[in-house]
């Protein structure tokens, strides 16, 4: 009988970078918080919950030390069927844009994450 993997062994046996889901979200704060399972999953779900709305609401999402979510209206465009190279308009929508902070920034280029900081905090 074969064993049945989970998508992040799947990933990883793919050679593919893992994604960090909700639910794994959830469960590290269980771990280093202490939170019960519940509770960490309540406060995950609320929190995207609060970010999303705030972002549809058209107002900015500022993480210290993490980045800025925001809301971009794109106007429409002329695009191309890459199969058939027909011209195809592409609707004017509205979309989530992310900017990582300087700390975050430096730790991807490994300066924080080299000395064992986690790059949060005030900015």
């Amino acid at each position: 009988m074969a064993t049945r993997r989970t998508p992040r062994a799947a990933a990883e046996a793919a050679d593919e970078r893992p994604t960090l889901t909700k639910a794994e979200l959830a469960a590290a704060l269980h771990e280093r918080i202490g939170f019960n399972k519940r509770e960490s999953k309540e406060l995950v779900d609320a929190f995207f919950a609060l970010v999303a709305e705030r972002l549809i609401a058209g107002e900015e999402v500022r993480i210290a030390g993490f980045g800025q979510f925001g809301v971009r209206d794109k106007s429409p465009r002329p695009g191309r069927n890459p199969r058939t190279g027909e011209l195809v308009p592409i609707a004017a929508r509205r979309v989530v844009t992310f900017h990582a902070s300087p700390k975050l920034k430096e730790a991807l280029q490994g300066g924080a994450s080299q000395r064992g900081e986690i790059p949060l905090g005030n900015e």
